[in-house]
């Protein structure tokens, strides 16, 4: 064998390695798209029936919106209503309640002034008889004082 013949026969080997590593590279890769393929059909297969879950998930919720804003509507219109009420009863009532509470108010204080003019006169008017006979007790005691004495000097 010549030396351009062992070249030969390593490049062949070579190109055979080659090709069977190649071969092993491709069979590989082709498990992986066929899997790859199995779990793409597999994600298609399960979307559906979850899009159409959404789907209907999504009606209702508009049924349920729609139903809120009408309820929405419904307490708008009621709380306009109550600010009307309320603005007719303030105008109807206010007035002559403010003014019964005002008439109630001067009536109390005038009769709170009275009864403490009262009261006043009367601790004034005890003030002067408990006076009065302090005044009748030294006198009398002076009085009795005086007659001991003479009586004592006799």
């Amino acid at each position: 064998m010549s030396a351009g013949e062992l070249a030969g026969l390593i490049v062949a080997v070579a190109w055979a390695v080659l090709v069977l590593f190649l071969s092993y590279v491709l069979l590989k890769l082709g498990g992986a798209l066929k899997e790859l393929t199995r779990v793409v059909g597999e994600v298609g297969d399960s979307t559906v029936p979850v899009l159409t879950e959404v789907t209907a998930t999504v009606a209702t919720t508009n049924v349920t919106l729609a139903s809120v804003e009408q309820i929405t509507d419904n307490v708008s219109s009621i709380t306009r209503n109550a600010k009307a009420l309320t603005a007719i009863a303030t105008v109807g009532m206010g007035n002559p309640l403010i003014k019964a509470v005002s008439f109630t108010y001067g009536v109390r204080r005038a009769m709170g002034t009275k009864k403490q003019r009262e009261v006043q006169k009367r601790v004034r008017d005890e003030m002067r008889r408990e006076a009065h006979r302090k005044r009748r007790g030294k006198r009398r005691s002076a009085k009795a004082a005086g007659k001991a004495r003479r009586t004592a000097s006799k």
